[in-house]
């Protein structure tokens, strides 16, 4: 990343009520970038919803909504890219085998990581250190 880069590790109890929080957390890191216009505002917006998504899934999917376990988030965002994973215990999936939503909208599985590919440059998701960890990387400007 770079001289201007500003990093963040957050670690929350495993449960929705935090999702707003780490949602604005995004927001508020977001308007922190020098670039002026409406790409700030718009890069807020889209990572207040990639954030409050990847929580999401960590929390009910991976963690089974266990309110004894934490969910960690790293953000990481400098003038040209932006690089947010989000680490749980969980038993783990296969990225590529999730396709996209239902197109009647009826089923939830997949909505949420099908919103944060169409969003995010890179997405993956990876064993490492005894955590299952979904990546994410946007290049800014």
């Amino acid at each position: 990343m770079g001289r201007n880069t500003i990093e963040l590790d957050i670690r929350v109890p495993n449960q929705t009520r935090y999702l707003r929080l780490i949602g604005r957390i995004g927001e508020a890191l977001a308007r922190e970038l020098e670039e002026e216009g409406g790409g700030r505002e718009a890069l807020a917006d889209q990572l207040n919803v990639v954030l409050t998504e990847a929580m999401s899934n960590a929390i009910l999917h991976a963690h089974d909504d266990d309110p004894h376990k934490t969910v960690h988030i790293s953000l990481a965002i400098s003038d040209h890219e932006l690089r947010i994973r989000v680490y749980d215990q969980g038993r783990g999936f296969d990225l590529d085998a999730v396709g996209e939503p239902d197109a009647d909208g009826c089923g939830e599985h997949g909505r949420g990581l099908f919103i944060i590919r169409c969003m995010m440059d890179v997405v993956t998701y990876r064993r490492s250190k005894g955590f299952n960890v979904l990546e994410m990387w946007k290049k800014l400007r």
